[in-house]
This record gives structure tokens, sequence and C-alpha cells, in this order.
């Protein structure tokens, strides 16, 4: 695939200043560090905005002051928990910019105007040693993995040092020397915000990944993940060409696609979908990356509450990664895997804004209803540098943890990580080699192993959402399902299938669940955990669930976590899997049709030559007809009125997933089988 416009840019040289003079640029350099401000150069732009204003403390994302001025608000991960999700809470503040003057500067005038001089500084090294960094590594795998508490996660840690230079200056000087050295980012950018009472907050960095934007009613997201470290002497096509062959990160990338697609879903009421790959390269190191693009009336805001946080910096699913995170994280995060979000008035004259020929339809119209009135920038705060009081320096990164990874691997990817910031701030070495050394995305085999990864991916999440209508039907049309969320959010994008397929959705969470009953469906999702532990709520709370179905003989549909829970009812040993399987795209058998499924799981169900049938236990009577893979494990289970499925048929790597849940859906309900209707 083409690279996205403007994602490698080349680094930039001092130039020659020109005669033209920047008044507010001047005020910041000559100021004392009472002043709040921010220098930011945006993805592929010529020109650094320079922003200064008032700095405003706010509890919660929707208390972000959007009264007509532009606002930066710097987001601490602590942040987390207007989700309800378990993190260290260090009281880190939510710290707006209100911006009450800014003025842009070209990139070549602001480098001849930033001090070209590196600070001294001391490095201390890493706080956490790599042997150590390992061992944590090693129990993520087996403890966490291993015991079926997700996906994925990301465990991270610092590099420190030590600095006497005043933080105006040493904040130009890194702003200066990344915008030289450093290629390929979203944002690089230095943000000075002191506030009375509560410290100075600075930072400068070089971003890769944007978190999310809203422009016109469309909202993009950008998961990168997947880490090709150059060697010193530079990147190699053979090098990359390994690296895009590689099983991990591949599995990887597709991971964090699910997890963001999960957000576009909750975001978008008409889904969203995936473009790229791309190949992003950097100084240090490169990166594969797809862009997530859906329409939304949402407040900017209140967008953001709802993607807190990127997977690619905490893991999937996101609630159990932020207790995963804070098991193994002894350290609160400050404003790692946060994001910078600048929200800027959207103009409200009668000019007709872009359309996105990905999304479809047009723009949403300024001063419809919903029309939210702000445009939202919000890149993910990685790969920066942050100058505490007192002249500590930090500078954290973080490796995602699969069931693949290797202990010693993930610490080179930290260290690879924060290269690239220290290198340019001069904490570490540059070496012999170039910055960049070739055009990796120039390089023959290249786009066609990018365009390969797309043969994985289920085709209804790559076309765009409104070709592709809600089907109705006399026979589904009107027909109203429940889903329960079992903390993951899977559930919005099985609601976006199920809407497609014509019916009614709502979802409400396991432990906010009055009556389920009433639906015409139950639809019990995934989660993680262990499906024999009863000790645990969520686990009791489907089981009592599909007995309340059972018993009244409603039609009810199992996911995954629940679809075990069910197979345990039924009489099917539960056990662990020789190997986990999360984020693996596999063919499986469905009641004779070969269907490719992607799979989350680190249990299954196996079948057994007898399964013991209870008198008291009315699941066991249904006699549930099992669909076997070749290892033994139970891919799906029917009986009158109840079905179960292992896979996410709503997974993007489930090629064949929304024909396998439509054919489901009509079996629970009694609906005859209309495949044309598949679409």
């Amino acid at each position: 695939m083409s690279r996205i416009p403007g994602s490698t840019p080349s680094a930039v040289s001092s130039g020659s200043p020109s005669a033209v003079s920047h008044p507010l640029l001047d005020r910041v350099l000559a100021s004392d560090g009472t002043l709040p401000f921010a220098l930011l150069r945006r993805e592929g732009g010529t020109e650094v905005e320079v922003l200064v204003g008032d700095v405003v403390d706010v509890d919660l994302l929707g208390d972000i002051p959007l009264d007509g001025a532009s606002v930066l608000a710097i987001v601490p991960f602590r942040q987390a928990r207007e989700r309800g999700f378990t993190v260290h809470d260090d009281g880190a503040p939510l710290r707006c910019l209100v911006v009450r003057a800014s003025e842009r500067v070209s990139v070549a005038d602001a480098v001849a105007a930033l001090p070209a001089e590196a600070v001294a500084a001391e490095p201390l090294g890493f706080d956490i040693p790599d042997d150590e960094y390992a061992g944590i590594v090693r129990r993520v795998i087996d403890d966490e993995i291993g015991q079926g508490a997700g996906a994925n996660f990301v465990v991270a840690r610092r590099f420190e040092a030590r600095t006497d230079a005043p933080p105006v200056r040493t904040l130009a000087s890194w702003f200066r020397a990344l915008l030289t050295h450093e290629v390929g980012s979203y944002w690089t950018f230095a943000v000075h915000a002191p506030a009375s009472g509560t410290g100075t907050l600075s930072l400068a960095g070089a971003t890769p990944e944007r978190h999310l934007t809203l422009h016109d009613g469309v909202a993009r997201m950008n998961p990168i993940s997947g880490t090709y470290r150059h060697p010193a002497t530079g990147p190699t096509r053979d090098g990359v060409l390994e690296f895009l062959r590689d099983t991990k990160e591949n599995e990887e990338l597709f991971m964090v696609v699910d997890e963001e697609m999960k957000m576009m879903s909750a975001l978008c009421p008409d889904g969203g979908r995936i473009v790229g790959p791309y190949l992003k390269q950097m100084a240090r190191l490169s990166h594969t990356e797809y862009l997530l693009e859906g329409r939304t009336t949402l407040d900017p805001r209140e967008a953001l509450r709802l993607t807190m946080f990127a997977p690619t910096v905490t893991g999937s699913p996101m609630e159990n990664a932020c207790t995963v995170i804070t098991r193994h994280e002894t350290r609160p995060r400050g404003y790692y895997s946060g994001f910078l979000a600048l929200f800027e008035p959207e103009p409200t004259d009668d000019a007709e804004p872009e359309a996105s020929d990905a999304v479809g339809s047009g723009p949403a119209e300024p001063g419809a209803a919903g029309y939210p009135g702000y445009s939202l920038d919000a890149p993910i705060l990685i790969r920066t540098a942050y100058l505490h009081d007192g002249g500590r320096v930090s500078v954290p990164a973080g490796a995602t943890l699969v069931r693949h990874s290797v202990p010693e691997h993930e610490v080179a990817e930290t260290r690879a990580k924060a290269s690239g910031v220290l290198t340019s701030i001069g904490l570490a070495p540059r070496g012999a080699g170039p910055d960049v050394a070739v055009d990796l995305n120039a390089q023959p085999g290249v786009a066609e192993a990018l365009t390969a990864r797309n043969r994985q991916l289920a085709e209804f999440w790559v076309r765009p959402q409104d070709a592709a209508p809600a089907v109705t039907t006399t026979a589904l049309s009107g027909r109203n399902v429940l889903i329960v969320d079992h903390e993951d959010q899977f559930t919005t994008m099985l609601a976006h299938q199920l809407r497609h397929l014509g019916l009614n959705t709502r979802m409400v969470r396991w432990d906010a669940v009055d009556d389920v009953l009433t639906d015409d469906l139950l639809v019990l999702g995934p989660g993680p955990g262990d499906p024999r532990d009863d000790e645990d709520p969520r686990i009791a709370s489907i089981t009592r669930r599909i007995h309340e179905r059972v018993a009244a003989r409603k039609p009810l549909l199992a996911v995954c976590l629940s679809h075990q829970v069910l197979a345990g009812l039924a009489g099917f040993p539960i056990r662990a899997l020789p190997a986990p399987r999360q984020g693996v795209r596999l063919e499986a058998d469905v009641f004779g049709t070969p269907a490719a499924i992607g799979y989350y799981n680190t249990f299954g169900a196996h079948l057994t030559t007898t399964v013991a049938a209870a008198a008291d236990n009315p699941v066991a009577r249904l006699a549930l007809e099992p669909s076997v893979d070749t290892d033994g494990v139970l891919t799906a289970l029917r009986g009158p009125g109840v079905a179960s499925v292992q896979g996410h048929l709503e997974s993007v790597l489930s090629a064949d997933g929304l024909t396998v849940l439509d054919g489901l859906t009509r079996h629970v309900l009694g609906v005859p089988a209309e495949p044309s209707l598949v679409r």
C-alpha cells in the first residue's frame, strides 16, 4: 500500500532565517518559565504553530472549556478512572492551555530561532533493569495471557536523567533537535504549562501515532503496532520484508485493529472501515499501521472519553488491560499513554466542508443537531521526554506483550522506542549510522507485502459501511436483541453486525442487567477470565442468565467466554489450550461449513464420548449438537433456541463471520435461512 500522505516527512535542516519577525515565538524563547506555551508541528506540516494562553486544570474530560477559544488539553493516564477502570492514581492534573494568541512560523525559521546547543544532562539509565523487565514480560505471558486475562498487554519502564538547565531553554533545545533529527512523526511538540500550587508540566516529543481526530463529522483512528528496529547501519529491504512476514508482528497489529474497531463501533452508528495498511518509517525504527474511519455526531470530549486509552499503549480487552498494568507496573504512568488533545472551533460559514470518500455521505452540516462545533486532533503521548520540577528527566517506553513475545526482544524494543528521543536530545550516542538511510516504502516487494496482510481481513470491515446498508426482512426486522457486555467491547462490533442484519440492538454491562427475558434474543458476550472460576462474579452472572433463558425457552446466543460457560453447563469439559489462541485466524468447521474465523481464547470446551446429563440440569438436557475442530475443541454448539460459538464472528479477522452470525441468529430465532441477504 502507498504510505499515508505526509507520514514520513524528511528531517529538516536549519535553512536560512527569513526577514519575517515572529514576535510570539520570540516572546516564548525569552520567557522566564512563567509563560504557558506550546510549539507544534503536525504531520506533514511546513510550519510550527506557536500557542500561548492561560492554564486551567479540570477534573473530567467533559469539563474541558470549549467556549469559543482553541484549547490544548494534556490528558494523564489516570483519567481512565472516568471509565471505571483500575489505575494507579498519582493525582496528575488534566491540564488545559486555553489559547489566547497564536502564530505560525516556517519550520526553517523556527529551527534557526531555537537554541542549537544540546542542554547538559546526566543519564541515569532505566528505572527497571533489563533482567527485571524481562522477568515482568515472562510473568505477564504466563500469569495473564496464559490464564485468559487478555490478548496483549503493554508494560512500561522509564529512562531517567537529570539536568540543571532552565526549563524553557531545555524544551526549546529538545524541540529543535526532534524537528531536525526525527522523521515520520504525527506530531512533534513542546509544551510548557506552569500552574500555581500544582507544579509545572513540561514535555517534548515526536509521537508517531494519532489517537483520534474529528473533523466535519468524520472520526479517524490510527492503530500502530509491530516494530522493525533499524540496525546501526540503517534499515534494509531484506530487514523490513522479514519484519512484514513475522507472525508475531502481524498478529500484534491485527489485535490492536480489532480493539480500536470496538471503539469505532461505539463512536460511529454506521460502524467504521479499515484503510491500509501502511509502513511508518521513523529515524530509529519503523511500524505498521492502519487508518480507521467512520462518521459520528458525538461531542469530541465524549468521543475521547469513550476511547480512553489506545490499545497500542495499554492492551486488550481494555478494561482488564488497565487492571493488569496496575498489577505489573509499580509506579503511576503520569502522562505516558495519555494524549494531547487540540480542540479548535470549526468554521460555521456556508462553505461546504470536504467529504471523505472512505466514509461515503457528506459531512454533518454546521448547526445541525449533534454537530460538535469543534474539531479534535489528539496524538498519543509516547516517544516523549518529561522535564519534572527539580530537573528530573524521564522518557517512558513500553512493549506490547503477546503470546509469542520473547522477553529479551521486548527489552530491546523498549530501548529502541526510547532511543529516538534520547539520541535526538543528546542523552544517548547518535552513532555513525544515518537517521534515514533508505526509503523503505519505495523498496521492491514492500507494497506487495503490506497488501498481502489484507487477505486475512473481513471484507465487511474493509468496505465503506454506507455501501452495505442494513438488511431488512420480514423475518428479522423489528426483532429486539439484548447484548450483555462482560468487560470486552467486542460487543459493540457484535451490535453493529446484528443491526446490519436488521435487528434492533441494545447493550448493557453484565452487572447492570435487570431483565434478560423481555427481548426476543439474548446475546451473552465475551470477556476475560477462566470460565471454570465459579467465584468470578461475571462467570456466576453468565451461568444465571443461561439458566434463566433456557428455563423460559427463550432464544439465546453465547460467544467465546459465554460459549465456554454454556458448554461446561452442557457437560463438556473446559481445559486450558496447549497454547493461547489470541488474535489467531483459523479455518473452523461450523456444523459442516468451513469458515475463516478470528479467535481470542486461552480455554476451550472439549468433546467427550459421552456428555453427562444431570436430571436437574436443563442445559444438559438440551442435548446440544457440537461442532468440533480437528483437535477436539468445540467451535460451536446448537440446540432448540440455543447456539454458541467459540470464535469472534465480529472480529476483523473473521472473513466469514457475518455469514456464520446470520446463520446462528436465524437458527435460535427459528427463521429460515436467506443467504443471499448477507452482504
